[in-house]
C-alpha cells in the first residue's frame, strides 16, 4: 500500500520559544514514517520568520510561512491547514517532542479504522522538575492527558472519543476544509482572552457532520513540556476557572458538548475523589494530601468559571 502523505503544522509565535520550537521540528523531522511535510505558521513575527527560514532554506520537506500579524494560535492552525498539501492533516505544538513512530502509529490507526480523524496522548516533559501537586485529573489545564480522557474514562485505551487535543491532533484533509478548519472565535487565546475549547468545538461539528469522533491513539505519543510557570497553583486557578467559562460557553452554543463534561462530573465524584480519600487513610503522604486539596479547590475553580459562564451568556 502507497504512503499517504502527511503534513504536519507546527504554529509558533514567540523567540523565546526558538530552542523548543527547533526541537520540536527536529522531532518531526526524524520520524519513522516517511512521506511528512512539515509547515511552520509563524504569528507576527517578522524576525522569528527570518530566522527560521535562513535555518531551514535548504530544506524541501519544511515550509516557513507567515500570515504577518498576531491573530492568534487558531488563525496560526487554519493558516497552515490552507498551506497543506497532504491526505492528513495534523497538528502540534512548537512545545511539543514527539516519539520517532508518532506519525506512523496516527497513520496506523487513520487508515485501520477509517477514520475521519485520529489523536495520540500528551504526556508531560516537566521543566523545572514534576510537579506533584498537579492531580492527574486535571493534566488538561497545562496541555497533557487527563485521567478521563480516554474511552470509559481510560487513557491508556484505543477507542472513540469525542476530541482529541491540538498538540496532537490529525484531521483527513478534506474532512478540515469541509468543515471550514477551527472557528476563530471559540478558545483563540489572544492577549488577556482566556477561551478554551478550540479542538472540542471542531471535533463536535465533525460528530456532528461525518457521524464518528476522534479515534484516539495512545501509543502515538508526544511530550508537552510544562514550563514551571504552568504548574503555579495561581497561574492553575485562573486556568481552571476560564475553562469553566470556557465550558459553559459550549455548553450554551453547542449543547452537545456538555456530555462528556457531566461523565467526567460523575467519574470525579462517584471514583476518583473516593478513591483519593482511600488512598490518603490507607498510606498518608504530603503529596497525595496536597493532590487530593488541589483536585478540590480547582473543581470549585471550575465550577466558578462555569457559573460566571451561565450569567455571561444566559
Amino acid at each position: 500500500m502507497p504512503e499517504l502523505p502527511v503534513s504536519v503544522i507546527v504554529p509558533t509565535y514567540s523567540m523565546e520559544r526558538y530552542p523548543d520550537l527547533t526541537a520540536c521540528i527536529d522531532s518531526i523531522s526524524a520520524q519513522t514514517y516517511p512521506e511528512i511535510e512539515i509547515i511552520v505558521t509563524v504569528d507576527g513575527n517578522e524576525q522569528l520568520t527570518e530566522r527560521l527560514q535562513r535555518k531551514y532554506v535548504s530544506s524541501d520537506d519544511i515550509r516557513i510561512v507567515s500570515n504577518g500579524q498576531n491573530a492568534g494560535p487558531i488563525s496560526r492552525a487554519n493558516l497552515g491547514a490552507i498551506c497543506a498539501t497532504g491526505e492528513l492533516v495534523v497538528l502540534t505544538d512548537d512545545d511539543a517532542v514527539a516519539e520517532t513512530d508518532w506519525i506512523e502509529r496516527l497513520v496506523e490507526a487513520y487508515r485501520r479504522h477509517d477514520a475521519v480523524a485520529v489523536g495520540g496522548k500528551i504526556v508531560p516533559e516537566w521543566v523545572a522538575g514534576e510537579a506533584t501537586h498537579i492531580p492527574a485529573e486535571f493534566y488538561f489545564l497545562i496541555g497533557a492527558a487527563s485521567r478521563g480522557v480516554g474511552p470509559d474514562g481510560d487513557r491508556e485505551q484505543a477507542g472513540e472519543i469525542r476530541n482529541g487535543m491540538g498538540s496532537n491532533l490529525a484531521v483527513r484533509a478534506e474532512t478540515f476544509e469541509a468543515l471550514g478548519g477551527f472557528e476563530p472565535t471559540v478558545g483563540g487565546r489572544k492577549g488577556d482572552k482566556q477561551m478554551q475549547g478550540g479542538e472540542t468545538e471542531l471535533c463536535i461539528r465533525l460528530a456532528d457532520e461525518f457521524g464518528e469522533g476522534v479515534w484516539y491513539v495512545p501509543d502515538a505519543l508526544v511530550e508537552h513540556r510544562i514550563y514551571e510557570y504552568r504548574t503555579d497553583s495561581v497561574w492553575l486557578l485562573k486556568r481552571a476557572f476560564w475553562q469553566g467559562v470556557s465550558k459553559r460557553g459550549m455548553a450554551r452554543f453547542v449543547p452537545e458538548s456538555s456530555s462528556d463534561e457531566t461523565a467526567f462530573l460523575r467519574r470525579l465524584v462517584g471514583e476518583y475523589l473516593p478513591e483519593r480519600v482511600r488512598g490518603l487513610v490507607s498510606e498518608p503522604t504530603s503529596a497525595k494530601l496536597q493532590q487530593f486539596v488541589m483536585l478540590l479547590v480547582l473543581t470549585f475553580a471550575t465550577g466558578l468559571g462555569y457559573l460566571y459562564g451561565y450569567y455571561h451568556w444566559r
